[in-house]
């Protein structure tokens, strides 16, 4: 049995090779994912990870016997703006930068990791009275 295909096939074939492989590209579905994942006030954000990050490691630091609670602030806005997978793992990243900067930086405390301390409490502040008047 001897099997004939036209170059009209052939194409009719390719075109629906391709049709599948469009629809089911992946990187389009990622990039809409990430593109609508992003909001206006994400650098603030992210930005106030990091210092949440750094305050929680210079405030143990210098004994400020705290426990967890910058790190359970940083778990309130993973819950409240992780929406994905995505977000969270930035927002993660922001405070972890924040931290492991510090703890390379600083090993005891002493008036320059005070004076640190003294200004990301303040642009922490001063940062989230912009994110809570933006929302």
């Amino acid at each position: 049995m001897v099997l004939f295909v036209t170059k009209a096939m052939k194409g009719a074939a390719l075109a629906s090779v391709l049709a599948l492989l469009l629809c089911a590209a992946p990187a389009e579905r990622t990039y809409a994912q990430v593109t609508l994942d992003n909001r206006p006030y994400d650098a603030q954000l992210l930005r106030l990870s990091e210092i949440l990050g750094a305050i929680h490691y210079l405030r143990e630091l210098c004994g400020a016997e705290e426990g967890q609670l910058w790190r359970d602030q940083m778990r309130e806005i993973l819950r409240s703006e992780g929406s994905t997978a995505i977000r969270r793992a930035k927002l993660v990243q922001s405070f972890n930068k924040g931290y492991r900067g510090y703890r390379r930086t600083y090993r005891d405390c002493n008036e320059s990791a005070k004076v640190a301390i003294e200004r990301f409490m303040a642009e922490g502040a001063d940062l989230t009275a912009v994110l809570v008047k933006q929302n």
